[in-house]
């Protein structure tokens, strides 16, 4: 894991950028659950770094998603990242997996299993799914100044 401010791209398009990004880096090894909170727990602590308190519950709550699904609906390790500069914050898991995640519609007399990328889609500012040579990365973003 690796936790602090870097001078980093914020991605904002500035290349060799000047700004200062917070940064988590964690490493998840395959079907480790406990992952899940030790997750939440780290990313509160980067997010004091953030300039919306606001938005903190629904950035756990969004992350916690993300890990859950990489950790359980793939065989494999996945890596969680986390960005928060001036811009807003960004999350991303990486699991090396090629399937791609399914978003499902639950009726309503499901258990409430399979919603974690409704969550995401509801209340991120943007997300994603990005495939790369092995395996995928799901994202989110919140901006610093969305509602």
């Amino acid at each position: 894991m690796t936790v602090g401010a870097t001078p980093a791209d914020t991605g904002d398009g500035e290349t060799g950028g000047t700004r200062e990004a917070h940064r988590l880096r964690r490493e998840l090894a395959r079907a480790d659950l406990a992952a899940v909170p030790a997750a939440r727990r780290e990313l509160r602590a980067l997010l004091r770094h953030w300039d919306r308190p606001d938005r903190s519950d629904i950035a756990e709550l969004l992350t916690s998603e993300l890990v859950t699904n990489a950790l359980v609906h793939t065989d494999d390790d996945a890596v969680l990242t986390v960005v928060v500069s001036s811009r807003g914050l960004r999350v991303e898991v990486r699991d090396f997996t090629a399937r791609g995640p399914l978003t499902r519609t639950p009726t309503p007399d499901e258990d409430t299993g399979g919603r974690g990328l409704i969550l995401v889609r509801s209340l991120a500012d943007a997300w994603g799914v990005r495939a790369h040579a092995v395996g995928k990365s799901v994202w989110f973003e919140l901006g610093s100044a969305a509602a």
